[in-house]
């Protein structure tokens, strides 16, 4: 996994953008130069019906519509030696980035923050899927607010538990796994992500899970210990009746993402802030300028100066423009009287004289923008 291809499908990869139990993500872009997201999952141990469900899930995930919190799924070939998937690229940090490098959020914060991966995770259950793998390093913090990466992947979430004890990838994902998932149950509801949701908003409020351990099997003996209840240190008051019935060992006895929704709205309004602040809040907090960074990155080192040196030539070169010509206004414009020249033979002036330019002509550029303006003013259904 030390060699970054150089094509995956029809996406030039960039760089690597990060590594796990499951497979690798790059940064790639499409043949006309959009960026992408591309994972490619690790090719051992996935049969055939594995492969046959990836294929349904990620038709039935690009229908997904109705939000802009789940980043777009876009293309993916499960039948490559090496399955991949692309996906909207979204610039940013993860939650848990932030958190551990910052510190947890704000309570009005963790509130907008629940009500808008709510939204998000509506639109996915609209369309009959489930996440299943949601956890803080599933969260993009962007500069339009929090966005869910890594949907489409379920297929492979909920393959034989085998196949996803590869180290590093159940360690990281077992402690936002209810117990039901932990547990091997591969037939899990819409609760399991309501479940996920609250190890997420437990760690933007206290930088914890609800169960931890050294090892990723005395993790799942405490998740699946009715007995042994989350652990909720450092959360606010306001915000633990909410995670303690979101984190419920039943799965009938979690809320619904409607009222998990609700419930932040109800704790956004008796704080006296508007959703739509908390949200323009949580941006500012969290994103702070990384996706300017991200941008700087990808750009070739070159680019800057290339434009700058077109735009100079541009500008130079505008007024001799062949498509500079006098409007065509219907009448015989008057030449200018100008100043005695030999003519050659045939007429014209000498090599090396310059043409006299007829005043007032307009640049191609202001004359299509003014026919453009009078077509749209006469059509105004438009």
């Amino acid at each position: 996994m030390d060699d970054i291809p150089a094509q995956v499908g029809r996406y030039t990869v960039a760089r690597r953008l990060g590594a796990g139990g499951m497979g690798e993500v790059f940064l790639a872009y499409s043949p006309a130069g959009s960026p992408v997201a591309v994972k490619v999952i690790r090719g051992d141990r996935l049969d055939a019906s594995t492969r046959a469900r990836f294929e349904r899930e990620a038709l039935i995930a690009r229908t997904v519509i109705g939000t802009n919190r789940v980043a777009r799924f876009l293309d993916a070939d499960p039948y490559a030696d090496r399955p991949w998937l692309a996906m909207e690229y979204v610039p940013g940090h993860t939650l848990l980035q932030h958190v551990d490098e910052h510190g947890a959020l704000p309570l009005p914060l963790i509130a907008s923050l629940g009500a808008l991966l709510c939204e998000g995770l509506e639109a996915v259950h609209a369309v009959g899927l489930l996440h299943r793998d949601l956890k803080p390093q599933n969260i993009i913090l962007g500069t339009d607010g929090p966005m869910i990466i890594d949907f489409g992947l379920a297929a492979f979430v909920d393959a034989p538990h085998d196949s996803l004890s590869h180290s590093g990838m159940i360690i990281g994902t077992v402690r936002c796994m209810p117990p039901e998932q932990a547990g091997g149950n591969p037939h899990v509801t819409p609760a399991a992500d309501v479940y996920a949701l609250g190890t997420v908003l437990l760690y933007a409020a206290a930088g914890h899970y609800p169960y931890d351990g050294v090892r990723w099997e005395a993790i799942v003996a405490n998740v699946l210990n009715p007995e042994t209840g989350p652990d909720l240190s450092g959360v606010a008051s306001g915000l633990i009746p909410l995670l303690t019935a979101m984190l419920a060992h039943e799965p009938q006895a979690r809320p619904a993402l409607a009222n998990v929704a609700a419930t932040c709205a109800g704790l956004l309004a008796g704080m006296g802030v508007a959703p739509a602040d908390a949200r323009l809040a949580l941006i500012a907090r969290s994103a702070e300028s990384s996706a300017a960074r991200e941008i700087s990155q990808q750009l070739s080192p070159s680019i800057e100066a290339r434009l700058d040196a077109l735009n100079a030539l541009d500008d130079a070169t505008a007024l001799d423009s062949p498509l500079d010509v006098p409007p065509d206004t219907g009448e015989e414009e008057a030449e200018p009287e100008a100043p005695p020249t030999r003519e050659g033979a045939d007429g014209q002036p000498p090599a090396g004289t310059a043409r006299a330019k007829r005043p007032g002509r307009l640049p191609a550029s202001r004359r299509v923008a003014d026919e453009l303006r009078t077509a749209y003013a006469a059509r105004s259904a438009l």
